[in-house]
Order: structure tokens, then sequence, then C-alpha cells
């Protein structure tokens, strides 16, 4: 059971406590707390009746029992779970100003280890220039009680990724439209989550990777906009509250627990997309309501002008190699995994990990090392965005080697080939069969790539192959935000139309890039809608955005319910063409993979591969000895179509029509689990539609 708090007015007796564990631990009959913070010579410990309480009981602490080297800890006799708190800098070893220096005097701060984060009703983001509003405006930290919860039989999935697809989706976004069919009180939250389990069943992906579910500040936006993304932390221990229909002080922990439990019983991972690049704090102009305030210059990196450097592009950028911070981070993941069972992380701008106190990237990153090898995350997924915003770009080199890599060149050259840009061939094969001219020189895995062609950032799928150019007026910044290379297309008509030939186009399209998505080499990652063609209307930047535009709309017309069904296809077509071939290959070297099984090219004529820069479609011919198949994909991304001849069968086999994404129904496409074949006699010359992927398997008699 919970163990409840006494009043905070009635909590009386301290002891000196300890720095073992940082933040809020229950002990017996009361509470230890510590934070760092090794500038302050005198530090308060508030404590709060209520979250609108702007009179708390203060303990102050300045002896040096309450004191180890750069920590202060107390132990409060009669506190227990439920008590709302907060850190105040009172003194500093030198003087400063209020809202500068390396220390925050006066300020109301968060816990950095807090589990929970609440806020009075008198938020405000700016939080006030006087201690009085201070209290009023800022948000605070609730002692949990971690332990009294029930896991049940819960277990985790452990998928390979050799057998891995991931869903990258928002938890607001997933189920926040009327048209998901939910109660109002559900929709947008960890439970309307679990509502649609069923949809992401019939999917077939194994793994959720969730944009942030960190506590963020919604108001760290552009003026009369909403932080809708989540990239904007407050804390890196706290879920997010508005994500959760229980508001109570324990009911976001738990809610989160109870929808992860139930993906585990679907056998579902919860990735969770993880900031720790920056806070929400901003630049010298934002607010003050945690790291700032406790030390700055140890928990960002700064200038020589003591000005904070923006790698991150979000106005402060998190000094992960500074022991204290990189204690921090990796605390913070052991806590989701062991407290809250996630399976793995997804690391935003992770190579800003590896920079070091003075902004310059390290060869052997400890922080990045730090994650690789430690024992507690040992099974756990754990995937960089290998790049930052200041330039940086470690595709194929973060430190350590179990990480996993998004695989922008896979996104870009994919799409790049598919719009019959010229040049392109070489590197769009490369990324079918897993990027070893990116990977070979390392001892790496088929699956170190983690491949995508859209992401949260960019465009939707049907977007992708709708606009010639961004279209993020609606974000209020004249157009200037996100990407300007995003290799799209409108094919003649820029945006939305009522033009059956050019949809027809679109939507062959969307068709193609899911299958090379899912089929290719490495491991697919699916954002969320592009199974049922979401689109955010060209805007490619949709951070802001908390709407319709970037709400997944559950309402589905005849094309998308055909996108629906095709995705789920391909997914399933996935999975069923890999079990003997993972449990040989799946933990081998890349080039070992490619080695296993014997590859052929081919142009529309049997292995006569047309390599030059003008070409704009190949063949190829894989055979697994072990699998016993024999398979011929040939891809068209030529704007006519042509006429193929597809290489012998091997001997006494026969071709059979697996795939064509030129027609739009799957029901007689996709020959599997007991659908019969169609079989293409041989020497059969066949038409290829423009920009349309044929396959042919031969299996085994």
């Amino acid at each position: 059971m919970p163990r409840k708090a006494g009043t905070a007015k009635s909590a009386r007796v301290i002891s000196p406590g300890h720095c073992r564990s940082l933040g809020a631990t229950l002990e017996g009959d009361g509470t230890n707390f510590a934070v760092w913070c090794p500038s302050a010579s005198c530090i308060e410990l508030l404590l709060f009746s209520s979250v609108d309480d702007t009179d708390p009981r203060v303990v102050t602490l300045s002896s040096p029992i309450f004191r180890s080297t750069y920590f202060w800890h107390v132990r409060v006799r009669g506190v227990g779970a439920g008590q709302i708190y907060a850190w105040r800098v009172r003194r500093a070893e030198r003087v400063y100003k209020f809202r500068s220096g390396n220390v925050a005097v006066g300020k109301v701060l968060l816990d950095p280890y807090g589990r929970r984060i609440v806020f009075p009703g008198g938020y405000r983001r700016m939080q006030g220039d006087n201690e009085q509003e201070n209290l009023q405006m800022s948000a605070k930290s609730v002692v949990v009680d971690m332990d009294a919860y029930d896991w049940g039989l819960d277990t985790f999935p452990r998928h390979p990724f050799s057998r891995t697809v991931i869903y990258e989706m928002h938890v607001r976004g997933f189920t926040a439209h009327p048209s998901s069919g939910l109660a109002e009180e559900l929709r947008g939250t960890y439970r309307g989550l679990v509502e649609k389990i069923p949809h992401l069943v019939r999917l077939g992906v194994t793994a959720v990777e969730l944009l942030p579910v960190f506590q963020f500040d919604g108001a760290d936006a552009m003026p009369g906009m909403r932080n809708y993304w989540g990239y904007s932390p407050m804390g890196f221990f706290a879920p997010h509250e508005a994500f959760s229909s229980d508001r109570s002080l324990m009911g976001p922990i738990n809610e989160f627990r109870d929808m992860v439990k139930a993906l585990h019983r679907h056998g579902i991972e919860v990735i969770l997309d993880v900031v720790y690049n920056h806070t929400s704090e901003g630049d010298s102009r934002g607010p003050t309501y945690c790291f700032k305030g406790l030390d700055r210059s140890s928990y960002y990196i700064l200038d020589p002008s003591g000005q904070f450097s923006n790698y991150s592009g979000c106005g402060n950028t998190f000094n992960a190699t500074n022991p204290v911070v990189r204690n921090l981070i990796l605390d913070s993941l052991i806590f989701w995994r062991e407290q809250m069972h996630v399976d793995g992380f997804r690391f935003d701008l992770a190579s800003i990990l590896s920079r070091d106190v003075n902004g310059m990237p390290l060869a052997n990153a400890p922080t990045l090392l730090d994650i690789d090898g430690n024992r507690r995350l040992a099974d756990t997924k754990i995937i960089a965005e290998p790049w930052d915003a200041g330039g940086l770009y470690q595709l194929g080199s973060i430190a350590g080697s179990k990480w996993r890599e998004w695989n922008g060149q896979f996104r870009d050259d994919v799409r790049s080939f598919m719009r019959g840009d010229p040049g392109v061939i070489k590197r769009f094969v490369c990324r079918l069969i897993g990027s070893p001219d990116i990977y070979n020189e390392r001892e790496v895995d088929p699956q170190k790539s983690i491949n995508f062609i859209t992401c949260h950032d960019g465009f939707t799928l049907w977007d992708l192959v709708s606009y010639s150019y961004k279209h993020n007026l609606g974000n209020g910044e004249c157009n200037r935000d996100g990407n300007d290379r995003n290799y799209s297309a409108s094919y003649g008509y820029e945006g939305e139309i009522d033009n059956p030939e050019i949809n027809a186009l679109r939507f062959r399209q969307a068709r193609n890039f899911m299958t090379l998505n899912v089929l290719a080499m490495g491991t697919p990652m699916i954002q969320m809608g592009d199974e049922v063609l979401r689109t955010q209307q060209g805007n490619n930047n949709a951070y802001c955005q908390d709407n319709e535009i970037s709400w997944m709309n559950w309402d589905l017309t005849r094309r998308q319910q055909k996108m629906l069904d095709f995705t789920s296809a391909i997914v399933r077509m996935r999975t069923a063409f890999r079990p003997r071939e993972e449990r040989r290959h799946s933990s081998g070297m890349l080039d070992l993979a490619l080695r296993s099984a014997r590859t052929s090219w081919h142009g529309v004529r049997p292995f006569q591969p047309d390599w030059s820069d003008n070409s704009h479609s190949i063949g190829f011919s894989v055979y697994w000895g072990t699998y016993g198949i024999y398979a011929y994909v040939f891809v068209n991304a030529y704007w006519e179509d042509l006429t193929v001849e597809p290489p012998p069968p091997p001997r006494h086999r026969q071709w059979f029509m697996l795939l064509d994404t030129s027609k739009e129904s799957v029901s007689h496409n996709f020959a599997l689990h007991g659908i019969n074949f169609h079989r293409v006699p041989l020497g059969t010359k066949m038409r290829v539609r423009s920009r349309s992927i044929i396959m042919l398997i031969s299996p085994a008699v």
C-alpha cells in the first residue's frame, strides 16, 4: 500500500540524511531528500500542503551536517508519498544576481530526480520576478512511492531487431481526434492508446516508439502556439501529466504503466523517444525552474562569454560529458527500464552526447559508451539519431557497438530515386541491402540501420507525394522553419486535388515507399498515420500543431482503407519470410548476411543492370539456400512503363507473382498463407507499370 504523507506543516523532525540516492526516497516513517548544488552555501527544502500553497514549510540547510561535498541532503520524519516539494537556493558561495550567475538565488526549483511534476493553477512559464510570484507560478515535485504498483505477470517481449517493425507515434495525436470513437476523457491519453491496440496488432508492428513522454512544457513555442511534439523536457523521470486521464498525484505514473503492461500482453515493445540534449529552460532569456538554478555551468555547455551554446537548435545544450549529468542520464534510463518497464530508447540528437564541455566532439564519447555498455540496460534497444543541429553528423560512427541508428541516407536516397532523380542508382541499391557503404567498415549486424521514409520531423507519406515544397505558414514563423530539402514531388499539382490520374500515381508511389521501407535490409520504422495516408496539409514541421493537422483521423476513405490493408500485408510478408534466416544470421555481421544470399543484378534483360547516372530502374534476384526461396524484384522508378524479362528461376521451378504495387487491391497480390499464387510462364516478358514494383518468388517444391 502507498505510504501516506503527513501534512507539510506538522512534519518537524529532521536529521542529516544522505546522498546515496538523489531525489526524494521513502525510508520508513520519513523521506530522504538529496540534491546536487555545489555553489550553494544555504539551501532550502520547501514543503507544500497543496500545489497552490504559497506559504510552504521551509527546511533550511546550511550546517555542514547536511552537506557532503557537492550534495545537500536531509531526512524529514513524517513526510511520505504525496508530499509536494521544491528546492530553493538561499545563499551561494559567491554573490550572483537573481537571474544570472551559476545558481539562481530565490527561485523555486524542481528536483532533477523528481518522479512527478505538478502545476499550480497560476502556473506561468516565466514564473515571476519576486519570490511570492515565483511560489505562485512555479511547478513543483512530488514524493512518490514507486513500489505501490502491481506489475502482475508482465514480461518484456524482447523481439530481436531482425523481427522488429517500429511504429513511431504520438500518444496524444493517436487518439485525440473525435473520430477515434473514444470518450472525451480518454482521447489523447495513455488509456486511449490502450483502446487502440487492436489497430497496432492488425498492422503487425512489434514496437511503438513514443514521441517524448517526459514531462514537457507545452508553452515552449511561438506566441499563441503550443508545443505538441514534446521535445521540451522539464524533467527526465516524470511522465507527462497531460497524457493521463487520471491527474491524481500517482495517476500519470500508474496509467503509463498500465499502457506498457497492455502493450506487452499483445507482444508489442515500448520504445521512448528521449531528449537528453537540451531542456525547456531555453537560453538566457528563458525560464529558470531547475537546472539553471542549481548549477548552469555544469548542466549546460556555455561559450567563453558564459552564454548558452545552442547545438540543439532549442536555445541550450545539455552538458552530457559532465559526470553528474552523465549519471543523471544513466539513472533516468535505468528508472524507465526498471520502474516503468520500457523496452528501449531512441535518443533525439544523440550526437550532442559526444560533445565535451567546450562543445567539441569526442571520438570515444564516455556518455555514449556508458549507455552502450551499462549492464542494467544490456537487454534494451538503444537507437541514435546520429546528428545534431550544430552540424555534427555521425551516421555510421556513433561510439559503441550496440547502438542502432536512424538512417537519414536511406530516407533521402530512396526518396530521390523514386522521384526520378538522376545519379542515384548506386546509392539506392546500397540502401536496400543494409547500407554497406556506411556500415561495412565496422563489424555490425544487418539491422544496424533503422530504415524510414518518413518520421514526425518532415512530410507524412501522403504529403511526400502531394507537395513539392513545405507549407508551414501556420506555425507563425513565415515558413522559415522546417527542412527545405524534402526530395518530394506533387506530380502535377501542389496539394490535394480531385484528379483520378494524379491521385492514382500518388497512391502507387505511397505503396512503393512502404514496400521498400518494410522489405529492405535493416529495421523498418513506419510513421503514425502513414498506413492510412494521413496528411498535414504540407506542413513538415508540425511541432506546434496540436490539432487535426497532427492528429490521426480514424474516419477512413476507401483509398485509406486500401492503404491500411496494403501496409498490414507488406508488414506480415516481411515477418513471414524471415524465421529460418533470422535464426542463422540475426546476430551475424552485415557482410556475412550479404554473402549468405546469392544475389544477381538485372536490367530490363537478365544480368544486364544499368548502373549509369541515367538509370531509373533496377532488378535483382536473391537466393537463400538455407531458406529454399528464390525471389526476383524489379523497381521501376521511370515515368514510363517498361517491358522486363525476368531471369530464369532455378531448375525445375516456376516463377509466381507475389506483389505488384501498380494494383491497388491486395486481395490477390499477396500470395501468403495458402492464397493461390499467380504463375508466370517461363520466358514471359512482363510489362512493369511506370513507378511501380513487382516481386516474383520461386518457393521450394
